[in-house]
């Protein structure tokens, strides 16, 4: 029977989940609530209807990444373009602009988790940077553009061409980086794009910084892992995939763009 207590502990679960940098490691009770979650059927299909009813789905709940949640389509929860944009500082909310930046995240998610034994590999653990995120999607800007121009001079039409082919032109023409008076770089280069989506990324959650070499390195996260794997289902991470853009340096995580870093 389901009491109130129990209701108000699967609550709280969720609301741990809500906490993106809070790990069950950290925390006794968060700690408690999820082992309770993994041997308790009940409580489990408790917490999953708790979650549906505040618009949010449960995709995984494990000591290493805690309660991982997502919302579902019209979710108050959910991370709509328009506040990405405000919270990534961007100044300028075009489509254009928003379809580079998802270009980003799909390259950020595919440099971090190259092969499905990475995906499947729970103590795997992925590094990138804002230099290899932007070589990756430079060089998959350059087979799309030899892609468009083959076609063009077969006379076939790019309408159904996949959709990551809509966005390299933008991309490729903006610089890659330019410093503003104060030595910054500036927010209008692809790196400086790329370094404003990993640092969200590490605000979420999903990224942890380790150094400020190659623009900014980040390690990924089992919360970040879990992410991934419902990215994976979308097409247009398979396309960006199919490129061959990606291979990994070594067995120890690290990985770098096919592309050379010098552009």
């Amino acid at each position: 029977m389901t009491t109130t207590g129990d209701v108000e502990s699967a609550a709280r679960l969720v609301s741990f989940g809500m906490r993106p940098k809070q790990l069950p490691s950290r925390d006794v009770v968060y700690g408690d609530l999820v082992r309770r979650y993994g041997e308790d059927r009940a409580f489990k299909q408790l917490t999953h209807a708790v979650a549906a009813g505040l618009g949010l789905m449960v995709l995984e709940v494990n000591l290493q990444a805690g309660a991982v949640l997502a919302a579902t389509d019209e979710s108050v929860f959910e991370i709509k373009m328009d506040s990405y944009a405000r919270q990534s500082k961007i100044r300028e909310r075009r489509e254009t602009e928003k379809v580079l930046h998802g270009l980003v995240h799909l390259a950020t998610a595919a440099l971090g988790y190259p092969r499905p034994d990475d995906l499947a590999n729970d103590t795997y653990i992925g590094r990138v940077s804002v230099e290899q995120v932007d070589a990756m999607v430079r060089e998959a800007c350059r087979i799309l553009d030899e892609r468009a121009a083959e076609a063009e001079a077969n006379n076939d039409p790019l309408a159904d061409a996949p959709e990551l082919e809509q966005a390299w032109r933008a991309y490729a023409r903006r610089p890659a980086t330019a410093a503003t008076k104060d030595g910054r770089l500036a927010s209008d280069t692809t790196r400086g794009m790329v370094a404003r989506a990993l640092r969200f990324l590490a605000d979420q959650g999903f990224l942890v910084q380790v150094s400020g070499e190659q623009g900014g390195t980040y390690r990924t996260t089992p919360r970040y892992q879990v992410q991934v794997r419902e990215l994976a289902a979308d097409a247009a991470f398979d396309d960006l995939l199919e490129l061959n853009v990606v291979s990994v340096a070594n067995g120890g995580g690290t990985l770098r763009a096919a592309a050379s870093d010098t552009l």
